[in-house]
């Protein structure tokens, strides 16, 4: 196994070397925080790492992706992605993924076209094509290269790599935009957004839920966390069903399978039989 994920690594070294300049779509995450780091040990100061500072995104996120990239001493830049703007975007019908991320890698081109960046990387891993994802169409249409997954690194493997480089991202919980919490069809809105950020951010920072996503179902919140810690919910149900009830929703739900990625595409299933992930 150390063999197989030694030479995973290798490939991507390679994959990289003969890029020679990129430009990275750095969110602080753990993939595209491995990428950062492995491609400046190729390349050195050939890379320029470009976080979108998003509406959809909590500012701790954006916070946090700004500070890594500090400590990575990494050429870094940052842009602003209006969301709310894009009407193919709030009406959120399953491609929703589709027309954000067509809508950052069209900036991330003018980007890299002025800067001089041959190639635009994203942190798309090898285990990305378990879920229904339409941003892959856009990361395809916009040639955004996605080294990790050609290299055939799975995001287990992307931990083991990031700890033995020291990366403090290894363990790091996975995250998505909180337009993911809202259920297809229903309109996304600032205030929604908003609602979301102040309950996950209770939960994992005043709480310290180590996984969490609040779903929203208009007047209710479902929680999800991981099955270890549902006890943790109900020991502080009070304090939860409190603070979400002063963020604005009627009803408090515990979700009893937990945590998994991609719940709200469960509904999808049987539409998406046999299409391509």
């Amino acid at each position: 196994m150390r063999e197989e994920l030694d030479y995973k690594n290798e490939q991507l070294g390679n994959i990289l070397s003969e890029m020679g300049n990129v430009l990275i779509a750095f969110s602080g995450g753990v993939d595209s925080a491995f990428l950062l780091a492995r491609a400046q040990e190729v390349l050195g100061e050939k890379v320029l790492a470009v976080t979108a500072a998003s509406e959809t995104f909590p500012q701790r996120e954006f916070d946090e992706a700004v500070s890594l990239a500090n400590e990575l001493k990494a050429n870094h830049f940052t842009i602003e992605i209006k969301e709310f703007e894009n009407e193919n975007f709030v009406k959120n019908d399953k491609n929703r993924c589709y027309f954000c991320r067509f809508g950052l890698f069209e900036r991330l081109v003018k980007i890299a076209d002025e800067k001089g960046y041959p190639y635009i990387l994203d942190g798309t891993n090898a285990s990305d094509a378990g879920d229904y994802r339409p941003g892959m169409k856009a990361t395809r249409e916009k040639g955004v290269r996605s080294p990790l997954k050609d290299a055939g690194l799975t995001k287990d493997e992307i931990r083991q790599l990031s700890r033995k480089m020291g990366l403090k991202t290894w363990d790091k919980p996975s995250f998505a935009c909180l337009s993911s919490r809202i259920p297809y069809g229903t309109r996304i809105t600032g205030s929604a957004i908003n609602k979301l950020d102040l309950a996950e951010n209770f939960l994992l920072t005043e709480l310290k839920f180590s996984q969490v996503r609040v779903r929203y179902h208009d007047k209710v919140a479902r929680i999800e966390v991981n099955p270890d810690e549902i006890e943790k919910v109900l020991l502080y149900r009070e304090e939860i069903n409190s603070r979400f009830k002063e963020i604005g929703f009627t009803y408090v739900s515990l979700d009893l399978e937990g945590y998994r990625t991609g719940s709200m595409n469960e509904v999808l299933k049987g539409e998406l039989h046999g299409q391509p992930k």
